[in-house]
């Protein structure tokens, strides 16, 4: 047998749980309730926009930080919802969150630095920070305290080694909201030990009761706050892969030079789109929002009318997370179960490991009516709609 050419630090990987439950093309039977892809299109002013645009010439490289007319809708959209001053060079446009993360990631660790991560968590995160030589540390949130991560647990996780706390409001995926107050203890704990925030905020506008503040905006820091930001699920843009940061001048130099070696610059198409979608964003988000909201506030009707199981009220995002505790069932064989009853969902141990266990997530993107078969199935399965174990 002939070796394996893959690098070492690769022939160990896998798919990850998350990866093995999205699926992202109907199944026939299946109601599929896993991936965080808006099944609503994206709107049609900025498809027809785009459109002018392509006719336009807007089909070459950009300027590898991005387009400049972008860059400066971006800045104007940060100083009017947010009261942020931001120089041009804090900006920096690029292929999707995810992408954003991964490259905040390998510009900010050496190897060794250690990555506070609250979780419940988004899953590539960990592997994100280990793929650029770093240790993710994950700090547990619990339910009992809405899934919020205090002072005392972060300091508690510290060590010598801490460089960076990474963390995401709303949340994905317990759809939990940091309010201001929450985020001013977030703040002191950075200062107090000089570590580098990473923001997650590409749920921005999708919270229900707690306005979504920026970290960033806070005294003292935006130099030291990396912003991520995403037009996928505010603008139902998913497919479109565009995203953004906004990060102390330094750091977007050092962006730029690594994804220059990546992918140079973002789709030009895709950044009309973003440019589109912040012109037309008061005719666009808040119908979205609202959609999402009835939803959620549908299953977790559904949900909490079980005796098998509970899940808290919803605050933001198009996520639940509920409890299969009440149940008895452990996570796998409630996936299970679910799967067997033409539901798919996300295990909760896919977002972080320990603190996922007794827990699933379901994606509200699909309407309503979905949604009702998709309860009516769980609600016959008798760990769940039966009395409780």
């Amino acid at each position: 047998m002939s070796r394996s050419f893959l690098a070492r630090r690769h022939q160990a990987a896998q798919a990850s749980e998350m990866d093995a439950a999205n699926v992202t093309g109907p199944v026939e039977g299946l109601i599929n309730l896993t991936i965080g892809d808006p099944d609503m299109v994206t709107d049609r002013r900025i498809i027809e926009d785009v459109y002018q645009d392509l006719l336009a010439g807007h089909t070459h490289y950009t300027d590898s930080r991005g387009d400049p007319e972008l860059r400066e809708a971006i800045r104007a959209f940060y100083q009017k919802q947010y009261g942020m001053t931001l120089a041009d060079g804090q900006v920096f446009v690029c292929t999707a969150g995810n992408i954003a993360m991964y490259l905040a990631m390998q510009v900010l660790l050496d190897p060794g630095d250690e990555v506070l991560i609250p979780t419940p968590c988004f899953g590539p995160y960990l592997e994100q920070v280990e793929l650029a030589g770093g240790v993710p540390v994950a700090v547990p949130t619990y339910e009992e305290r809405g899934f919020r991560v205090t002072a005392d647990d972060l300091e508690a996780a510290l060590t010598e080694r801490t460089k960076v706390l990474l963390f995401n409001t709303p949340c994905n995926p317990t759809g939990v909201c940091y309010g201001k107050d929450d985020l001013k203890v977030l703040a002191d704990f950075a200062k107090k030990h000089d570590l580098c925030v990473v923001a997650d905020d590409i749920y921005t506008d999708i919270t229900f009761d707690i306005p979504f503040v920026p970290i960033a905006s806070l005294p003292g820091m935006a130099e030291r706050t990396v912003s991520i930001n995403s037009f996928s699920k505010n603008y139902t843009m998913a497919g479109w892969r565009i995203g953004c940061i906004v990060a102390p001048e330094e750091i977007v130099t050092a962006l730029d030079y690594f994804n220059c070696n990546v992918v140079f610059a973002a789709p030009s198409p895709s950044q009309r789109g973003a440019l589109s979608a912040l012109r037309h964003r008061d005719e666009i988000v808040p119908a979205t929002v609202a959609e999402y909201k009835k939803r959620l506030e549908y299953a977790a009707m559904r949900i909490n009318a079980m005796p098998g199981l509970r899940v808290l009220p919803p605050q933001g995002t198009f996520y639940l997370f509920p409890c299969v505790k009440p149940s008895g069932l452990t996570t796998a064989e409630a996936v299970a179960k679910l799967a067997e009853a033409g539901v798919l969902v996300v295990p909760g141990t896919a977002y972080g490991g320990a603190a996922g266990e007794g827990y699933f997530r379901i994606s509200c993107t699909v309407p309503v009516e979905e949604l009702k078969v998709a309860f009516d199935r769980i609600e016959a399965i008798p760990e769940f709609g039966g009395k409780k174990a």
